[in-house]
């Protein structure tokens, strides 16, 4: 174990100093900025930036079409853009920040791995079905999946390309960690940023209630059920009611839901939503649009009654101190109209590794809308069936969630893509069975080779189209349904697995 331990920090150190060679050493790597599968209109740090200097203009970062993410997040890494560090290179703050929120995510993935492992342990022992709960023979689950996602390529790329997308992978697995530690006030407020930062993470509240509800991810209700009734006869039969009584109430202790935790967690998050939205309005108060807007419309006003040569001050003047005091509170709402109404309304139709883009660009206008409310409730339609089948697995359904998204999302790119790669780790044992693994592998690897050169084709050579560039993005989503159509019948099939022994233990017992 301790030889495993040492092995682990080993590579986990090693990636630590392969992303600070690769972000000492950029030259090679420049083209990675500006990459569409790594930088996105909401991730690119460049174009947070840019938001950083139109507020530092004192005017508004969301004057143009270039920032459409957090104010926050602008907060916090737009000093890092413009500070610099004699000899080095300028963005050497932020890519140091966005190695250690990896380094963190991994941590933070192992230790879920851990909770995770020791409690399906301690469920499979009430089963008697110690052997099934076997690890890995190299490293734990948990292990696996931390250097999974610090070694991931995908990682990589968007820690050396300057993507936020690190940063709000971290958020996610801090709730998802929260959740299962039942640290109430770490999950709500994670799940809140999370919220805050990608809008998409928002399905992942009910992973998180379920987790806090039910505990960490266990074999089905029903083999409970099904043990407490055989011990219920072999009980009954001895006439012992005390003892009866303590192994009925065995399996219940292990599968009522806890409310109190649940509603705490609403309690929480509603306070931290609270707090987020007035940082939000401090944040946009001196630097909001809807100020210019409403005075450019006084102006406008006054310009055609002095035209039309009327004597009598123009009623919107009047009301301009009233504007402008009511114009501070709705500078918020201009502010998440053009950062959720960006990601909603799919406005930027640059290439990325999604399929919207090629799609919203092609269809009419008059069918835009309506193809927009298809896309989005695509998502929420799987979402019920999912936790219905899924609720005693939280965290594989928080897993399947934000790979749905990352294939559906407005603007994905391959750092949504090495969150649920890293997670998918965590479940090494229970889907050791699942079919396709070596073809998925090598999709991925072509797709990531294909992608760059069909882009280079029809961009800078101009030998191919966007068709050559939309069919490596048809391939990654193909690949990402077939992920997760494989990884969920592999899940299922390992509790009927399991439904199976138990059955077969409990015929042996009574024979």
């Amino acid at each position: 174990m301790k030889e495993k331990q040492i092995g682990f920090w080993r590579w986990a150190i090693a990636s630590l100093l392969f992303r600070i060679l690769l972000i000492y050493f950029p030259q090679n790597l420049v083209h990675f900025f500006s990459r569409p599968e790594i930088s996105t209109p909401l991730t690119s740090l460049r174009r947070l930036a840019e938001g950083y200097w139109l507020k530092q203009s004192s005017m508004s970062p969301y004057a143009g079409s270039m920032y459409h993410g957090s104010p926050l997040l602008l907060s916090v890494l737009g000093p890092l853009t413009v500070k610099r560090i004699a000899g080095q290179p300028s963005h050497i703050l932020c890519s140091l920040l966005l190695v250690i929120a990896d380094v963190f995510s991994a941590m933070l993935i192992r230790a879920t791995g851990r909770i995770l492992q020791a409690a399906y342990g301690q469920k499979l022992k009430l089963l008697d079905l110690v052997d099934r709960s076997r690890s890995s023979d190299v490293l734990p689950s948990g292990d696996v999946a931390a250097l999974v996602y610090l070694w991931n390529p995908f990682t990589l790329a968007a820690c050396v390309g300057l993507s936020t997308s690190p940063i709000e992978n971290l958020v996610i697995i801090l709730a998802l960690y929260g959740a299962c530690k039942r640290l109430v006030p770490l999950a709500a407020l994670a799940w809140v940023m999370a919220t805050h930062l990608s809008l998409y993470p928002a399905i992942l509240i009910i992973p998180v209630i379920l987790l806090l509800g039910y505990g960490p991810d266990a074999p089905p209700k029903k083999l409970f059920l099904l043990k407490a009734d055989d011990k219920t006869r072999d009980i009954s039969s001895n006439d012992s009611y005390s003892q009866q009584k303590r192994s009925i109430n065995q399996p219940k202790l292990q599968s009522n839901f806890l409310w109190r935790p649940v509603l705490h967690f609403l309690l929480w998050a509603s306070l931290w939503s609270i707090y987020l939205v007035i940082l939000c309005a401090l944040s946009v108060k001196q630097h909001g649009s809807l100020q210019e807007m409403l005075k450019s419309w006084n102006d406008a006003a006054v310009t055609v009654t002095q035209a039309l040569g009327a004597s009598y001050p123009h009623p919107w003047s009047c009301c301009m101190p009233v504007a402008f005091e009511i114009s501070r509170a709705a500078d918020l709402l201009v502010m998440s109209f053009l950062t959720y109404g960006f990601i909603l309304t799919v406005e930027d139709l640059s290439p990325n590794i999604g399929v919207l883009w090629y799609f919203f660009a092609e269809v009419f206008d008059f069918f835009r809308n309506f193809f927009l409310i298809v896309f989005h409730l695509n998502i929420l339609f799987m979402i019920l069936p999912l936790a219905i089948r899924l609720k005693h697995r939280p965290c594989f359904l928080a897993f399947v969630y934000i790979a749905i998204s990352s294939m559906l999302k407005s603007y994905p790119s391959v750092g949504d893509s090495a969150l649920y790669l890293g997670l998918l780790g965590l479940f090494l044992d229970e889907l050791a069975d699942m079919q396709f693994s070596f073809f998925l592998f090598c999709g991925y690897v072509g797709v990531s080779l294909l992608s760059p050169v069909m882009h280079n084709l029809w961009i800078w050579r101009g030998t191919g189209n966007a068709n050559f560039y939309f069919a490596t993005a048809m391939a990654y989503a193909c690949l990402q349904i077939i992920l997760v159509v494989e990884s969920v019948s592999a899940m299922l099939n390992h509790d009927r697995k399991l439904r199976s022994l138990t059955v077969t233990k409990l015929q042996d017992g009574e024979s």
